[in-house]
């Protein structure tokens, strides 16, 4: 079995679970895998080098801060890209979601 049977039936499999494991589907699973296979076969790749040369390049420890142009000379804080909570939890088809119970509210510090 070469490597690209291999990925195909791989990504049929997960199709096949991703729509809660119907019977007689194979087919068009089948064809889908090889569509998805195929397309990142044909995807370019990233060179070691290419990898690394978008790294962010290494500070020392008395190297000062670039202005930010768009700041009318300021810094700019480092900018981080939040995910949603959602994220971090996905609930596989035909699953509940576990409700939260509410928090109580805290009650004021005695005095």
């Amino acid at each position: 079995m070469s490597t690209d049977d291999k990925r195909i039936r791989e990504f049929a499999y997960q199709i096949w679970e991703s729509e809660g494991k119907p019977e007689g589907q194979e087919a068009r699973h089948w064809e889908m895998a090889r569509k998805l296979a195929e397309a990142e076969a044909l995807a370019p790749k990233k060179s070691p080098k290419a990898a690394a040369s978008k790294a962010a390049p290494k500070k020392s420890a008395d190297a000062k801060p670039v202005p930010d142009k768009t700041l009318n000379g300021k810094t700019a804080a480092p900018k981080t890209k939040a995910k949603p909570a959602a994220a971090s939890k996905v609930i596989p088809p035909g699953e509940k979601a576990a409700e939260k119970k509410p928090r109580a509210p805290r009650k004021p510090p005695a005095i």
